[in-house]
């Protein structure tokens, strides 16, 4: 198994989809294992809930896998149609789930900070969540993908389907509207 794993190493993901296709089980766990922990990842960095982000990102690997046999190799890079498809995922739940109010949500808990350091987190991210709720959908998914979880401009924008000057025109708009909306707590969150 681990010579077939090394070999699987060195494909593209669009030929290891191509091998899943062919009825390859080992394709299919090479391909959840590369783009599942960043589906995860996005997912919960844009719902703020482990639970949910689990959900987006089995729904997401599902249709990865019903849509395989009509993959066009060379249209799309296949990680950032996966994460299209975890966006508009995690968009159709955030707009399902608008009316639940902020204090419902569970924050994550950090075990290796202390209970001071905690309380300030979680404080700092309740005050970061509330404030990207407030934006508009586009406009926080654009941030929250570039500023928070790493990726590219021309990365987001192949994500979104829109251009790399409104992905920077997005995050840019957004990143005042977040420095607006969090300037009178900067002292309460100890940011001065």
């Amino acid at each position: 198994m681990n010579m077939l794993s090394n070999a699987l190493d060195d494909l593209s993901d669009d030929a290891v989809l191509r091998l899943y296709v062919n009825g390859d089980n080992q394709a299919a766990r090479e391909l959840t294992l590369r783009l599942a922990p960043g589906v995860l990842s996005l997912a919960k960095r844009l719902l703020n809930d482990l639970t949910e982000a689990e959900d987006v990102t089995q729904e997401a690997m599902m249709r990865l896998w019903k849509m395989a046999p009509d993959w066009r190799s060379g249209e799309a890079k296949l990680s950032t149609w996966l994460y299209r498809v975890t966006s508009n995922l995690c968009m159709d739940r955030l707009r399902r789930r608008r009316s639940v109010g902020l204090d419902e949500i569970a924050e994550p808990k950090d075990t290796t900070a202390t209970v001071v350091q905690t309380m300030q987190q979680n404080e700092r991210a309740k005050a970061l969540t509330a404030a990207l709720d407030q934006l508009p959908e586009r406009q926080r998914t654009a941030v929250v993908m570039r500023h928070i979880e790493g990726f590219a401009n021309p990365e987001i924008a192949e994500i979104l389907n829109i251009s790399v000057d409104a992905v920077e025109s997005l995050t840019a708009r957004g990143k005042r509207a977040l420095a607006a909306l969090l300037l009178g707590q900067k002292e309460e969150l100890g940011l001065e």
